[in-house]
């Protein structure tokens, strides 16, 4: 009996949709900001290979399926990265000691 290649890479997205959730949530806050940075390195990386995919049709037509899948995945990207710096930016800005007022 052969699995079906789809419902496959289907129940590894699911998995890795639990896996990722639990890691993520199990992280103390002291490791949110290095996470984070990680999260950011990463989708800068999607973005790249969205932007290939989004470029790859041969047939000189604007509307493809890799190239609408590319270009809704560089937009989650980068709306995951400046999200990324925007938490960032609001962590670190929670430790910094605060000036008193004379």
């Amino acid at each position: 009996m052969e699995i079906d290649p789809f419902i496959f890479r289907l129940s590894i997205f699911i998995l890795t949709i639990f896996v990722g959730y639990y890691v993520v949530w199990s992280v103390t806050p002291s490791l949110h900001t290095p996470l984070m940075s990680v999260t950011n390195a990463i989708s800068s990386v999607i973005i790249v290979g969205a932007i290939i995919a989004a470029l790859s049709g041969n047939d000189g037509a604007v509307f493809t399926s890799s190239s609408i899948f590319g270009f809704l995945a560089i937009i989650l990207a980068a709306v995951n990265i400046f999200g990324g710096f925007l938490v960032t930016q609001r962590m670190l800005a929670m430790y910094k000691k605060k000036k008193k007022d004379k």
